[in-house]
């Protein structure tokens, strides 16, 4: 039996766990057969409910990582302990060691499908304009007819002339039952947004999955949605989208309460029809028992100067919180239809929280990242009538529409010689009809929250925290080091100066990049999540609007970077801007549907502007940290989305403007042109995911037919480029020429190749690899010597040190790692500097100003020399040279 603490991402435990939680944790290599043999105790030791199920497994079929997920409860542990059996038999699969109490039921009809968790019910209708017919807590409906919402404009005021909005609602059209219990259960949605007048033009748009995630007590459900952006730019303007939610209310005006969450723990508490602050006084106890939300005595203990008059005392039909930017939201509220508004208050960053309820309970929503998401807004309407309206606005009705069209208008580019000119002018890959959104995607998560009473404010800033930042469970840095897995890394060391001065300086990046997202306001529907690329010394801005230098898109792997410090540390505060990146980079820069399915865009002034497409953008080299650490199914669509990613190569070549055979290539089926550095390291990464999670004998044999390939490559990855075969999935391996690129490693093919050479040993791939990092930063005599010629494309040195560093730790070769230690310092004012860019003395909190002096770093450059620092500690930290004092 072996046994593993769990510690919450956050620090301490929970003050509640509503919704239950749900992560993922690896296992090592051979020691567990299957997920039977998991269990979950508290910090006494006490058995606790738990689901488990497979995400991978290793080559030998034995369980690599597994999703688990504990039951909702209002005293959760300080920690967990799981515990596996290595002898459990693999078909004892989910069954967990302690049944739950109360357990999630599935019920299904012909026409639906009933969720419940013991504390709500959720009925869902397998064709419908709803997401759900009803959600009730303990036999009483809180909320109705859940449907998404959008609104269609069609033009812009650019001129004269008018423009319209049309409303649409969300058609489901598949209902999927992905997990049916006891602890867990998860509900998938498909379908379109439809027309809700017949006076459309009957086209259906913005297609969307929608989860539903229950857990076994709970008395919330968490939703995710991800919609595709299928419009076209030049006359779709999305004017508004939401999720909206019919709430049944019954009694008095008076004891109907709304609760909005403001900024920094703030909330509005009002009723519908407020009793305090009136010229005559109902009475303290009346007063009292509004104020914290209980049913107020009946009338005829009221003082008569008030009870015979609430007629005169306007009800509060209508609520509105609008947050259109990162700074600022209004709250207002209004009697009804064709009166005015009246202002409340205003803030500064809302939490995304409403609630609305009577005597018999009520119903709550949070939007995750709202304001970071901006422009949002939060609905009330028909507070004062039996059916009241909830509506959570994804993006804002009162923001502009949002305007997708590219930013400039090709500035005569029509030739590729054009569009190279450009490149080397404003960095910018430019090609007609490239900069256009259609088939990007955006996902957002909210938790529905189902009350059997008004809930104390106390309670609601407990579920505000909860949507805001879901409870999560981890394993340690050491345990996650110690089954190996992503390769080569090792935990935070600061056990030596010069080891603790290179971890000074990854956490000086790290804390300097979270600084700029809140100084630059890195923030909004299609930017959350993303990074600026390049700083423009001059105007001390990052360059925002100048070609490939203003949005990253992952430019030289950012992702990974950030990842791998997540890993080594712990820190939340690192895994929090890692979840928010590939959220964004995994949706936003990577199309799901159109000619482009399964590709990228490069960096560009706008996410989707550049006409480079390419699998080194969408590679799940970025995506599989968080899907195997969080279980999240929707990350598993994005990887699932590139298994056939191969096929691309047919419709599109990576390198069509800048071939050197352009003149005779042409893409054949039977010999594509594939780029074995940052093409095969996502093909490879694709692969490898596919077949660890499914099994699937094609991703298989696609992946360790093409290593055996590049290994009978005469010059192996030196090649380059290969011809691949994509109904064989295999590379011609006959092909012999030299062909380097400074790009072709930084994309994530060193963390896969090694991965591989250890997943599956291949003599010839493993010499082939190591062949390519000895001689990558080799002189050129020892270049020569080995394959008759220098090589050209040595670029970005210190990033590459870490190719020498993994040829000196296999070979055990000291020469060699000191070697990757001068190469990493090399182009830096000194090694103690920390990297091939100048930090110059910026002190925290990092805020850059006109006349700050700002780092000489692109995000780049950061990423690289972060994921160098963290390769070279873990493979040849024993060789570090000492470094001069700081001066």
């Amino acid at each position: 039996m072996i046994e593993t603490t769990l510690n919450w991402l956050d620090g301490g435990a929970p003050a509640a766990l509503s919704g239950g939680t749900t992560w993922g944790m690896p296992f090592a290599r051979g020691s567990l057969a299957g997920v039977g043999g998991i269990s979950v105790s508290d910090e006494a030791g006490r058995a606790v409910p738990s689901q488990a199920w497979p995400l991978a497994t290793w080559p030998d079929g034995s369980l690599k990582w597994a999703g688990i997920a504990l039951p909702a409860t209002d005293a959760p542990s300080a920690h967990y302990n799981v515990t596996y059996d290595g002898g459990a038999s693999p078909e004892a699969e989910a069954a967990p060691k302690v049944e739950p109490s109360p357990h999630i039921e599935v019920t299904e009809a012909e026409d639906s499908v009933t969720v419940s968790t013991g504390a709500l019910e959720m009925v869902i209708s397998r064709s419908s304009s709803t997401l759900f017919t009803t959600l009730s807590r303990g036999g009483v409906p809180v909320a109705r007819d859940g449907k998404l919402v959008s609104l269609l404009q069609d033009g812009v005021h650019d001129g004269p002339g008018s423009v319209s909005r049309e409303p649409f609602t969300g058609e489901v059209t598949a209902v999927v039952i992905e997990q049916r219990g006891p602890v867990r259960a998860v509900m998938r949605l498909e379908g379109s947004h439809r027309p809700d007048t017949h006076a459309g033009d009957g086209r259906s748009w913005l297609p969307f999955v929608v989860r539903f995630y229950f857990h076994a007590g709970a008395r919330s459900v968490r939703m995710v949605h991800s919609f595709i952006w299928d419009g076209e730019p030049e006359r779709d303007f999305l004017a508004g989208l939401g999720v909206r939610f019919s709430v049944p209310l019954e009694g008095q005006l008076h004891d109907r309460h709304v609760r909005i969450a403001g900024a920094d723990g703030g909330f509005l508490t009002e009723a519908v029809r407020g009793l305090t602050g009136l010229r005559r006084d109902p009475g303290e106890a009346v007063r009292r028992a509004q104020i914290e939300g209980k049913p107020t005595p009946p009338l005829e203990e009221w003082s008569e100067l008030v009870s015979k008059r609430l007629h005169l005392i306007p009800a509060w039909n209508d609520f509105t919180l609008s947050q259109l930017s990162a700074d600022g939201f209004e709250l207002r509220k209004r009697t009804g239809e064709g009166h005015g508004w009246v202002g409340i208050s205003g803030g500064t960053r809302a939490e995304g929280f409403c609630s609305l309820s009577d005597t018999r309970g009520g119903f709550g929503v949070g939007v995750r990242n709202f304001w970071q998401s901006h422009p949002v807004q939060l609905d009330i309407r028909g507070a004062a009538t039996a059916q009241a309206e909830v509506t959570a606005w994804l993006y804002s009705p009162e923001a502009q529409p949002m305007d997708l069209r590219f930013y400039h208008d090709g500035l005569g580019q029509d030739t590729f010689e054009e569009q190279l000119e450009g490149l080397e002018i404003t960095y910018e890959d430019y090609e007609p009809g490239f900069g256009n959104p259609h088939g990007i995607a955006r996902t957002h998560e909210l938790t529905l929250f189902a009350y059997d009473a008004t809930p104390h404010t106390r309670a609601l800033a407990a579920d505000v925290e909860a949507s805001s930042a879901p409870p999560l469970l981890q394993a340690s840095p050491e345990y996650l080091h110690s089954v190996r897995v992503f390769g080569d890394w090792a935990p935070v060391d600061r056990s030596t100066p010069e080891r603790a001065g290179l971890e000074d300086k990854l956490d000086f990046l790290f804390d300097f990049y979270a600084g700029q997202v809140e100084q630059r306001r890195w923030y909004g529907f299609w930017n959350f999540g993303d990074v600026m690329h390049t700083y423009d010394f001059d105007r001390h801005v990052w360059r925002y609007d100048v070609g490939g230098y203003a949005w990253d898109n992952s430019e030289l792997s950012p992702d990974l970077w950030l990842w791998y410090m997540y890993l080594r540390s712990g820190r939340a505060d690192v895994f929090r801007f890692a979840e928010a990146m590939t959220r964004h980079t995994g949706e936003v820069d990577v199309y799901h549907l159109g000619e482009w399915r399964g590709l990228g865009s490069r960096h560009n002034v706008q996410h989707w502007g550049c006409s480079a497409k390419q699998l080194r953008i969408s590679t799940p080299a970025y995506r599989r940290f968080y899907y195997y650490l969080t279980a999240d199914e929707r990350t598993g669509d994005l990887l699932s989305e590139l298994v056939d990613s191969d096929q691309n190569f047919l419709g599109l070549d990576p390198v069509r403007k800048v071939r050197p055979d352009s003149a005779t290539y042409r893409p054949e089926r039977s010999a594509l042109g594939v780029g074995l550095g940052t093409d095969w390291g996502s093909l490879a990464a694709t692969w490898l995911a596919d077949w660890e999670r499914t099994g699937n004998p094609r991703s298989r044999d696609r992946l360790l037919g093409t290593m055996a390939d590049i290994g009978a490559l005469k010059y192996g990855f030196l090649t380059g480029e290969a011809l691949y075969d994509l109904d064989k999935g295999r590379f011609d391996a006959g092909r012999e020429r030299i062909q380097v690129s400074h790009l072709s490693a930084v994309f994530g093919l060193v963390e896969i190749c090694s991965e591989l050479i250890d997943l599956v040993p291949d003599a010839a791939f493993e010499h082939a690899w190591l062949q390519y990092c000895q001689l990558f930063l080799a002189s050129e005599e020892e270049q020569i010597a080995e394959v008759g010629q220098p090589l050209d494309g040595v670029y970005l040195t210190q990033a590459h040190s870490r190719l020498s560093a993994y040829a000196a730790a296999r070979a055990g070769d000291s020469g060699l790692a000191r070697r990757a230690w001068d190469s990493f310092a090399e182009g830096g004012e000194h090694l103690n500097h920390g990297s091939a860019f100048t930090l110059r003395k910026i002190k925290p909190p990092y805020v850059l100003t006109a006349v700050d002096e700002a780092p000489t770093v692109s995000t780049n450059d950061a990423a690289q020399f972060g994921l160098a620092v963290i390769q070279n500690l873990a493979l040849i930290g024993d060789h570090l040279p000492a470094l001069q004092p700081v001066r």
